[in-house]
C-alpha cells in the first residue's frame, strides 16, 4: 500500500523525525503509515531497538533515540560499539545495526566488513546510496527513513535480495533499471516517496524488474507482471513526465532553502558582531555611564542566565511551531537546530558549575593534614619494626588508578584522582617500604619500616648497642609477658567423648626373662657349700 500524495507538503515541526520509529502525522495524507520496524506483509521486521549489551559494558548515549551524542559518519569506533555479538571484531562481522545514529554519509563499511550479510541504516540522514558495492555476500539492506534521492551504486552487491527504501525522497523513479543486475533481488520496498504517488507507479516497477517478487509488502501475480509488460510501453512515457515535473519542484525547492539559509547565517553575524554593550547604535555617554555605573552596582549573574534561557526557550517554540516542508533540506536544519540548542545548554551549564579549590593537603606552615576524600576503610598497625597501612581498596579498581607516594612522616595514595593521606606516629623509611595488593580482596598493604635513630628537635640520640645478656633478659620478660592458658581437664567436658565410648583392652607386651647368670667353679670368689642343693 502506498500514499496518495507525496510526503513534501507542508506540516509544522512538532517534534524531530528521528527521535520516534514513527513517522510523524501528515494531514494531507489518505492513510498513516506503520512504524518502521513493524511488520508488513511478507516482510521480515527491523529489530526494534539497539543490539543486546554485555553486562561488564557501559551503555553509549548512542545507543538511544533521542540523544544527542551522534556522528555524521561510520568510525570504527562506533561499529566496534555496536558488534559486540561479535566480541567486537568487525571485519568478520556478518550483522551490523546502524540505525538512529545520524550518520549523513556512507563510508568506510565496504573495507571494514566485507563479509556483511545484513546491514541496518534505517532513521539516519544518508542522502546517497555509496560505498557499498564491495559487499558480495550482502543479502538484505534496510535505508528506511533516510534522505535518499536517487537508487544508485547497488550492481555490484551480487546477493541482494531484499532493499527498504521507505520514506525517502526517491522521485527517479526510473533509477530502479539500476536494479536490474541484482539478479537475487526478491522484495522491494518504496512506499512514502515521492515516486509511489506516481501513477503507474507500480505496474512500471512490474514490469522493469523482472526478478522481483513482492513489492511494498504484496506479492506479484504473474496476471499483474504480463498486463505490465503489455502496457510498459505506454506507461514509460508518462513515468518520464511525471519526474521531469518532481525534479523541477526539487529544484526549486532547494533554491528556496539555500536562500533561507544565507539569511540565517546573516542574522547569526550581524548578533556575533554587535556592538560591546549588544546594540548596534550605541550612545557613548550612556556606554560609559553604563560601565561606571558596573563598578558600583554590578548585576547578579543569575539574572543574566534567566534572560538567556527565556530567549533559547522562546527561540526553540518559534523553530517547532513554525510550519515547514518535508525536505531533506528540513531534516538536516532540524538537526543543526537540536546541536544548537545543545551547545547552548552546555555553555548555560558550564557557567552554573563552580570549580571546587584544590583541597589542602600541606599547610603552610608546612604540618600534613589527615585526609580521606575517597572514604574508604583503613587500618594502621604500629610495630616495633614497621608500620603496616592497610587500604580497602575497591576489589575490581585496576591498579593503575592507584598512586602510592610514602614520605618519612606521612603517606599519601591517590585513588582515582583522590587523595588518602594519613600522618605516620613514627618516621619510616621510605626507600625501603613497599606496597603489595591482594588478588582476592582487593586491599592495599603498604609495610613501612622505621627509622634505626629518633630525630629529636635538638639533638639525635643513637640507639645503644644491646648485649647478650640483655637480650637474654628481654627474651626472659617476653616469654612471661605471654599469656598463660589453663588447661582443662577433658573429663570435665559437658559433651561425650566419642572416641573413648568402646574401651578397648591394652595388650602389654610380655617381658621375656632375664638369663640368670650361674657362677663357674673357676670363678675365685665362688664357694661351694654342700649344704645347698645344686641348681637343675
Amino acid at each position: 500500500m502506498g500514499w496518495s500524495k507525496p510526503p513534501s507538503t507542508f506540516r509544522p515541526r512538532s517534534f524531530p523525525l528521528w527521535t520516534s520509529s514513527r513517522v510523524p502525522w501528515d494531514p494531507c495524507r489518505r492513510h498513516q503509515p506503520r512504524a518502521v520496524g513493524s511488520p508488513a506483509p511478507g516482510r521480515t521486521p527491523a529489530p526494534p531497538g539497539p543490539p543486546p549489551r554485555s553486562p561488564g559494558c557501559a551503555r553509549s548515549s548512542a545507543d538511544w533515540p533521542g540523544s544527542l551524542a551522534f556522528s555524521s559518519s561510520v568510525t570504527e569506533d562506533l561499529i566496534r560499539r555496536n558488534a559486540e555479538h561479535n566480541d567486537c571484531v568487525i571485519f568478520s562481522l556478518e550483522e551490523l545495526s546502524l540505525h538512529q545514529q545520524e550518520i549523513e554519509r556512507l563510508e568506510h563499511i565496504d573495507k571494514w566488513c566485507r563479509d556483511l550479510k545484513i546491514l541496518y541504516l534505517q532513521n539516519n540522514l544518508i542522502g546517497k546510496i555509496e560505498n557499498v558495492s564491495k559487499l558480495k555476500k550482502l543479502e538484505y539492506l534496510n535505508l528506511a527513513l533516510n534522505n535518499i534521492e536517487k537508487i544508485e551504486n547497488l550492481e555490484g552487491c551480487e546477493e541482494l535480495a531484499k532493499l527498504d527504501l521507505t520514506v525517502n525522497f526517491i522521485g527517479e523513479l526510473s533509477s530502479i533499471k539500476t536494479l536490474k543486475h541484482n539478479i537475487h533481488l526478491k522484495e522491494l520496498f518504496l512506499m512514502g516517496n515521492p515516486c509511489a504517488s506516481f501513477d503507474h507507479y507500480r505496474e512500471f516497477v512490474v514490469a522493469t524488474l523482472p526478478q522481483l517478487k513482492w513489492l511494498d509488502g504484496k506479492e506479484i501475480e504473474p496476471s499483474e507482471r504480463i498486463k505490465a509488460l503489455q502496457e510498459y510501453s505506454v506507461i514509460e512515457p508518462q513515468i518520464r513526465e511525471q519526474e521531469k515535473d518532481h525534479c523541477l519542484k526539487r529544484a526549486k525547492l532547494k533554491e528556496e532553502a539555500q536562500r533561507k539559509h544565507q539569511e540565517e547565517d546573516k542574522k547569526e553575524d550581524k548578533r556575533s558582531n554587535a556592538g560591546f554593550d549588544g546594540r548596534w547604535y550605541t550612545d557613548i555617554n550612556a556606554t560609559l555611564s553604563s560601565l561606571e555605573s558596573k563598578d558600583h552596582l554590578q548585576a547578579p549573574d543569575t539574572e543574566e542566565h534567566n534572560t538567556k534561557k527565556l530567549d533559547n526557550i522562546e527561540d526553540d517554540l518559534e523553530f517547532w511551531n513554525k510550519p515547514c516542508l518535508f525536505t531533506p533540506e528540513s531534516r538536516l536544519e532540524t538537526l543543526r537546530h537540536m546541536e544548537k540548542q545543545r551547545k547552548n545548554q552546555e555553555k548555560l551549564s558550564e557557567k552554573k558549575k563552580k570549580v571546587k579549590p584544590p583541597r589542602t593537603l600541606i599547610t603552610e606552615d608546612g604540618k600534613a593534614l589527615n585526609v580521606n576524600e575517597p572514604k574508604i576503610d583503613f587500618s594502621l598497625k604500629d610495630n616495633e619494626k614497621q608500620i603496616i597501612l592497610d587500604l580497602a581498596v575497591y576489589r575490581y579498581m585496576d591498579t593503575s588508578l592507584i598512586n602510592v607516594d610514602v614520605q618519612p612522616t606521612y603517606v599519601r595514595v591517590m585513588i582515582k584522582g583522590k587523595p588518602f593521606q594519613l600522618v605516620l606516629p613514627a618516621e619510616v623509611k621510605p626507600d625501603n617500604s613497599s606496597a603489595k595488593r591482594s588478588q582476592t580482596t582487593g586491599h592495599l598493604v603498604i609495610c613501612m619500616p622505621k627509622v634505626g635513630e629518633v630525630i629529636t628537635g635538638g639533638q639525635r640520640a643513637f640507639m645503644s648497642v644491646k648485649t647478650t645478656s640483655d637480650r637474654s633478659s628481654e627474651h626472659i620478660n617476653t616469654r612471661s609477658k605471654r599469656m598463660e592458658k589453663l588447661e582443662v581437664d577433658p573429663s570435665k567436658h559437658s559433651f561425650p567423648d566419642v572416641a573413648n565410648i568402646v574401651q578397648e583392652k591394652k595388650h602389654t607386651p610380655r617381658r621375656r626373662p632375664e638369663p640368670k647368670i650361674i657362677p663357674s667353679e673357676e670363678d675365685p670368689t665362688f664357694e661351694d657349700n654342700p649344704e645347698v642343693p645344686p641348681l637343675i
